[in-house]
């Protein structure tokens, strides 16, 4: 059923995800604003979702809908001008900088890191020094000995003997925080410049973002996290201005850098992926990092809970400052499945009431299934969408008649749903697959 919930947030809020994305000006406080109501969200359902985002310590919290804000709350002395530290959400912020960096000519990710921080910046081995690339910084998977850093630390140490050989460069991932600091310093040396000046000349003023970095930790407003979110959900894009043009590198970026944690980009966390490694552990969780949020979604994650998730489906920017919501994580905490299960149950039941009446009108059948399945509908199907419970799309199929048969061979035994767009209209029922 949430799996279901979750489709039909997507056919009824967004069903405009596709609309031109807004952006607000570069200077000044205007930024058009869009209604809860205007997306059917059910006013009950957004009172209990900000006494929870409240309760849970937050200074600042907004939703922004193909750029427009939906939702801005400040609490205690907190307001729009207020400053907070990004923690490791940042990273992501200096992910998008290497790629800058990159295109600009400044560097490559491919290089050793040596090329840039001179021989025996670390203490292994030269021939395994030399193994160690930017790419590897970026992804979490240097093979350096994590285990010298205290998880969460805010002690960082850049002396070679900090860095200790433990397996190749690119065979096992963990979240080291040293070896992703330096890539900072990597930064400075490739470009000539302060990072504070060059992240405000190639990405800060282009955006209107006028954060500031201090002793490697970004800060800025909850407008500013807002707005770096929307370039990102732009995929690098502003208001026509395309800042990072090298699509390669972004979606290398926002996919799976490696294999060990599929769930990690170049420092952005990925949902909906197969298995997750946390900071600290080497144990492979099993299934995706968020469950109750949208599969694609990627996001920015710090210490304390600070947020920023993009959700290019749906249009959607979330960003979230503030203390602890409970309990110490340097990235993914159980906030973030708490915060998205109550915002993916925002929209009013009556449109699910809507569309459970309409069930009835779309057959599937056998179902269960093992090989294929017969989907009839009341007028001509355009369009049949078989996805995963976890609201992945795993494939389509077209048709220009009621019937249609669509095969489900391959597909592992579980729920699934079935998204049917006629000429009249959506509909969804669900299907079981045996094995």
């Amino acid at each position: 059923m949430k799996a279901f919930l979750t489709i039909l947030f997507t056919l009824g809020f967004l069903g405009a995800s596709a609309q031109q994305l807004y952006f607000p000006p570069l200077n000044g406080s205007d930024w058009e604003t869009l209604s809860p109501e205007e997306l059917g969200w059910c006013s009950e359902k957004l009172d209990s979702l900000l006494q929870f985002v409240e309760a849970k310590n937050t200074k600042a919290f907004l939703i922004l809908k193909d750029g427009r804000i939906v939702v801005e709350q400040y609490y205690g002395a907190y307001t729009q001008d207020s400053a907070w530290y990004w923690a490791s959400a940042g990273k992501s912020l200096m992910g998008v900088m290497i790629g800058l960096a990159q295109e600009d000519g400044y560097l490559d990710i491919e290089e050793p890191t040596s090329n840039y921080l001179g021989a025996g910046w670390t203490a292994c081995p030269p021939e395994k020094e030399a193994l160690i690339r930017i790419r590897h910084q970026i992804s979490m998977s240097t093979g350096l000995d994590d285990s010298l850093e205290p998880p969460g630390s805010a002690d960082n140490c850049f002396d070679p003997e900090c860095f200790q050989y433990l397996a190749d460069a690119g065979t096992r991932w963990a979240y080291h925080n040293s070896a992703y600091r330096i890539v900072q310093d990597v930064m400075e040396t490739a470009t000539g410049q302060n990072k504070n000046i060059y992240t405000r000349l190639r990405l800060g003023n282009r955006i209107g973002m006028k954060g500031f970095w201090f002793d490697y930790i970004y800060y800025s407003t909850a407008r500013d996290m807002a707005r770096f979110g929307l370039f990102t959900l732009a995929r690098g894009a502003w208001n026509g201005d395309i800042i990072l043009s090298d699509t390669t590198y972004f979606n290398a970026m926002a996919n799976s850098s490696q294999a060990m944690n599929p769930s990690y980009g170049y420092l952005w966390w990925l949902n909906g992926k197969s298995s997750y490694l946390l900071p600290g552990l080497q144990f492979v969780f099993p299934g995706s990092l968020i469950p109750e949020a949208p599969a694609d979604l990627i996001a920015a994650l710090g210490k304390n809970d600070q947020k920023i998730y993009v959700v290019p489906s749906e249009g959607l920017v979330v960003v979230r400052q503030g203390e602890s919501a409970g309990g110490v994580s340097p990235a993914s905490s159980s906030f973030d499945n708490q915060l998205w299960a109550r915002i993916m149950d925002l929209p009013c039941t009556t449109a699910s009431h809507e569309l459970d009446a309409s069930l009835s009108m779309l057959q599937i059948a056998p179902n269960p299934a093992t090989n294929t399945v017969q989907i009839s509908a009341p007028s001509n199907i355009q369009e049949a969408r078989l996805y995963s419970a976890n609201g992945q799309l795993l494939r389509c199929f077209s048709a220009a008649s009621p019937q249609l048969n669509a095969s489900v061979q391959g597909l592992a035994p579980g729920l699934y749903l079935i998204q049917v767009l006629t000429e009249k209209g959506v509909l969804i029922q669900r299907l079981v697959v045996r094995g």
